[in-house]
């Protein structure tokens, strides 16, 4: 697309000229002989760069540049004039004008002042539509779904965002975690700062200190200069904390320091740092239980717990499966460079119907096969692995972990097994309960 210019001078010589040489080198050119016509084209219409006369009766050049900035305030500019003096040159760049070129101007000059305001203003936009999909790669909107609990998921997390407090997203592994936090980073007023994410579970005690907090030279071996640690590099930012429930207790001490001092203190050293970080933290694990087991510490447990934000389970929010597997057959066609599929009814049943323990996760990796595997236009159920169409067998305990039964559920399984075997006829069901009843618990707790 031709990048268009409006020229702005009283002498129609001049503006004839500049027309013809500019339209020679692919530029769209329309012209006004007065600052108060170009000022109304300006309004009506948009240009990539405005090139006008200083001196002109009527309306000057730094009046046209001072209203058009008004209403366009990144509306790039160059001004022209005979009279060049410091103070004028001075004065047109502090009301906005990208550049400045004295008449009389050689022809290469002017063809230069131009490509490079043209250059620049394309480096600035696609420097905005860049941003734009950074925002949107970290937005809800990458958490795809519309059923009811992603929805409140989602009003709940923007309201969240604009807050400073430590979150805590629970949930289990699969569900996006990580994308809920990293977009709450990206709505939050600290999204032009760092987002940094760790995994507590995937690094050794050992080095997670030394990770989280940095450390001096010669602080352990190995330790050969210097280390800034996570929440110093994150200054300013968000540092996302996923795993957190597998951090010993001797690291919850010091991330207690950070939540209550805004302070950290790198291995080996004595001078304490300030920071200035926004804490979000994730586990999959029951804190509350981890507390109670002395495993966690309670202290810390309510620090971060003070905006508590749970992802449901795809098995929650199946009515969004198949947008989500529009979503990432898509993903992988683009990803592998080959035609978007379309996938079976059959195929989609069985998703559909499948329990998904591995959550969205699961469900993107077993995707990602399918397309991989493929060689028509149509998804088949013979693509995906067999486990999605085996049936689970329903338990005898259905209420309660088959492993550690509860009295509840061993009297429902009881009560369910003398029906079977009275037909249902509820005068026998007395007399045949109290002859049966030790035997059946002893037979249930052997088989448990």
């Amino acid at each position: 697309m031709r990048s268009k210019i409006l020229v702005i001078d009283d002498e129609d010589s001049m503006c004839n000229f500049l027309e013809i040489m500019l339209k020679k080198e692919g530029y769209e050119v329309e012209t006004a002989s007065d600052g108060f016509l170009a000022v109304e084209l300006l309004k009506d219409d948009n240009f990539d760069l405005v090139i006008s006369d200083m001196n002109m009766p009527g309306m000057t050049g730094l009046e046209v540049l001072q209203e058009v900035k008004t209403f366009k305030v990144e509306q790039d500019f160059i001004v022209m004039t005979a009279f060049a003096t410091v103070d004028t040159a001075i004065e047109a760049m502090k009301l906005g004008a990208s550049d400045y070129i004295t008449k009389p101007f050689k022809v290469d000059e002017i063809k230069l002042t131009i490509e490079k305001s043209i250059n620049r203003k394309k480096l600035v936009s696609e420097n905005i539509e860049l941003k734009k999909q950074l925002q949107d790669n970290n937005s809800f909107s990458n958490f795809i779904g519309n059923s009811e609990p992603v929805v409140k998921l989602k009003k709940l997390a923007t309201r969240v965002a604009s807050s400073d407090s430590t979150v805590l997203v629970l949930g289990e592994s699969g569900t996006g975690k990580d994308l809920i936090s990293k977009a709450i980073h990206h709505l939050s007023p600290r999204c032009n700062a760092p987002f940094i994410t760790i995994n507590c579970g995937a690094i050794p005690e050992n080095l997670l200190e030394s990770e989280l907090f940095g450390h001096i030279k010669g602080a352990f071996t190995g330790a050969i200069k210097d280390k800034d640690g996570l929440f110093k590099v994150a200054d300013r930012g968000t540092i996302f904390l996923d795993e957190i429930g597998n951090t010993s207790l001797a690291i919850q001490v010091k991330l207690l320091r950070v939540l209550e001092d805004k302070i950290i203190t790198p291995v080996g050293d004595t001078k304490p740092i300030e920071v200035d970080v926004r804490l979000i933290a994730a586990t999959n694990a029951q804190l509350e239980e981890d507390v109670r087991q002395g495993r966690f510490r309670e202290d810390l447990f309510y620090r971060l717990n003070v905006i508590p934000i749970e992802i449901p389970s795809l098995r929650e929010r199946k009515e969004d499966i198949p947008l989500l597997v529009d979503f990432f057959i898509k993903k992988f066609a683009d990803k592998t460079g080959t035609q978007i599929k379309t996938i079976s009814k059959e195929a989609s049943d069985v998703l559909f119907s499948y329990n998904w323990p591995g959550n969205v996760r699961e469900l993107e990796n077993t995707l990602e096969r399918a397309v991989l595997l493929n060689r028509t236009n149509l998804l088949e159920l013979s693509d995906f692995p067999e486990k999605l169409s085996i049936k689970e067998s329903p338990a005898i305990v259905t209420e309660a972990d088959p492993l550690n039964p509860t009295l509840e559920s061993m009297e429902k399984a009881y009560i369910h097994f003398v029906m079977s075997q009275t037909g249902g006829k509820n005068e026998k069901q007395q007399k045949y309960s109290e002859s049966t009843l030790p035997h059946y618990i002893e037979k249930l707790n052997g088989t448990l």
